[in-house]
C-alpha cells in the first residue's frame, strides 16, 4: 500500500524548516489532501489532543517533522524543554497513528543520536555503540527513544513505522535567531550584519577545526517522500550529503556569498562540539536516491531567501 494523489497526509509540524519543505514537496508531487494543525490549534505535547485529532482526522500517512530544535546553546540552556517536548509529541503522535489505524508513519531523527566518536562515515549501525556529543545530549536521548518506540511499534504491533536520521539541515524557512539557531543560519546572518554595519570582524565559535556535512532542506524533503513510498523496512536511514567541510571552509563561503568583507576571529574559549560528523549514505544511494542541492548553491538560495524576508512588509 503506498500514498496516492488523494491520500490523507498528515504533516506534523508543517510550519518548521522541515515540515514545511515536506508539505512543498508533496504538493509538488501532485499530492493534494494534506492535514495541516498549527501549533496554537493542536499542541502535539497533549496526548488528549492528540488522540482526539487522529480519532476525527484519521490520517493514513504521517510524517513526524515536529521537533523542538536548536544549536549548542539551546540546547544548553534549555535541556529539561529538549527532552521533555520531544519526547512527549513524537510519544504523543507515534501511539496514537498506531491506534487510529495509519498506514505509515515516517519518524524525523537526527544525525546527532550516533556517538560524539563513531567511526567516520557513521553507519547506521554506529546507533549506540558508545558515548553521545554532551553538548546536545538531550535532543539526541530523545530522538533515540523516538527511533526505537517506532521500531518497537513495527516488533509488536506490526506497525509500519520508518526512521530517517538526516545531518545538518539549512535553508529558507531556517529559524536565525542568534540565541537559538544552527551555525548556517547564525553565520549567514552575523555575516550579513556586520556587512551591513562596516564590522571590522566577525567572531565564530570554537578553532574553525571540526567537519560538517549540511543537507539543503529541499533535499531532505525529496527523501522523505521518497522513503514513504519505497522503503518499509525496520532499520534506520541516513540522510545526507556523503561531504563534509571545515567550518572554517563554510564560514569563508559564507562570507563571500554575503559579501562581507571584514576578518574572521574564531573564539577558541568556545566549544567546538563533535570533531567530526559524516553520514554514510550508502544504504540511501542504494534505494535509489540522492541529493540534488550542492552547498555553495544551497547557501546561496537561502541567502536570498533571507535577505527577501528581512525586506518584506511582515518583517518591517
Amino acid at each position: 500500500m503506498t500514498m496516492h494523489p488523494e491520500s490523507r497526509i498528515f504533516v506534523a509540524g508543517h510550519r518548521g524548516l522541515v515540515g514545511s519543505a515536506i508539505c512543498r514537496r508533496l504538493a509538488a508531487d501532485g499530492f493534494t489532501n494534506l492535514i495541516l494543525r498549527t501549533r496554537a490549534e493542536l499542541d502535539l505535547r497533549n496526548q488528549q489532543a492528540v488522540e482526539s485529532f487522529f480519532e476525527d482526522a484519521r490520517p493514513e500517512y504521517v510524517f513526524l517533522a515536529a521537533a523542538k530544535v536548536g544549536g549548542i546553546v539551546a540546547n544548553s540552556t534549555y535541556p529539561a524543554e529538549f527532552i521533555y517536548d520531544n519526547l512527549a509529541l513524537q510519544t504523543n503522535v507515534i501511539h496514537a497513528a498506531w491506534k487510529h489505524g495509519a498506514n505509515k508513519l515516517l519518524f524525523l531523527g537526527s544525525s546527532c543520536v550516533y556517538p560524539r566518536l563513531a567511526p567516520q562515515p557513521i553507519e547506521e549501525s554506529s546507533l549506540l555503540t558508545s558515548a553521545l556529543e554532551p553538548t546536545n545530549e538531550w535532543y539526541a536521548v530523545a530522538k533515540i527513544a523516538g527511533l526505537k518506540l517506532a521500531e518497537a511499534y513495527r516488533v509488536q504491533y506490526g506497525f509500519n513505522a520508518i526512521s530517517a536520521m538526516p545531518t545538518n539541515l539549512y535553508g529558507p524557512g531556517d529559524n536565525f535567531d542568534l540565541r537559538n539557531s544552527h551555525v548556517i543560519p547564525a553565520l549567514l546572518r552575523k555575516f550579513g550584519e556586520a556587512r551591513a554595519a562596516a564590522s571590522p570582524e566577525v567572531v565564530i565559535w570554537g578553532t574553525g577545526a571540526p567537519l560538517r556535512e549540511f543537507l539543503h532542506v529541499d533535499d531532505l524533503a525529496g527523501a522523505s517522500v521518497f522513503l514513504m513510498r519505497h522503503y518499509n523496512d525496520r532499520g534506520i536511514v541516513n540522510v545526507g550529503t556523503g561531504q563534509d567541510v571545515t567550518i572554517r571552509d563554510l564560514a569563508a563561503t559564507i562570507q563571500r556569498i554575503t559579501g562581507y568583507e571584514g576578518r574572521i576571529v574564531f573564539d577558541h574559549s568556545k566549544p567546538d562540539g563533535t570533531p567530526r560528523k559524516l553520514l554514510n549514505i550508502g544504504k540511501l544511494l542504494s534505494l535509489g536516491w540522492q541529493p540534488s542541492v550542492s552547498l555553495e548553491d544551497g547557501l546561496a538560495q537561502t541567502w536570498r531567501w533571507y535577505c527577501a524576508q528581512q525586506h518584506s512588509p511582515a518583517s518591517l
